[in-house]
């Protein structure tokens, strides 16, 4: 599923709100857990899961193509860990 059609099925759930207020619900929410983010924080969504940012240290890398090394900076990488509830529902439990 895309954020489009996240926005539509919102708005087709709740016709009460209109889809340009649906829409800015959504990207405000996906704003604040980018910001939190890139601040450092952890974001939990109970039942769903934690965003988190993760630190990869820097390290020796080979060029799949050459065969040489390369050196690979630090850097930091989203990471989302599933909660119990969604790992339940995929498992059909």
């Amino acid at each position: 599923m895309i954020r489009s059609e996240l926005i539509q099925k919102i708005a087709d759930e709740n016709p009460h709100l209109y889809q340009r207020d649906v829409e800015n619900i959504v990207n405000t929410i996906f704003e604040e857990i980018t910001g939190a983010m890139s601040k450092g924080d952890r974001v939990e969504l109970r039942g769903f899961g934690a965003f988190s940012v993760k630190k990869r240290d820097a390290r020796m890398g080979r060029n799949p193509r050459t065969g040489e090394s390369v050196a690979v900076e630090q850097k930091h990488v989203p990471f989302f860990k599933t909660g119990k509830l969604l790992r339940d529902r995929l498992n059909g439990n």
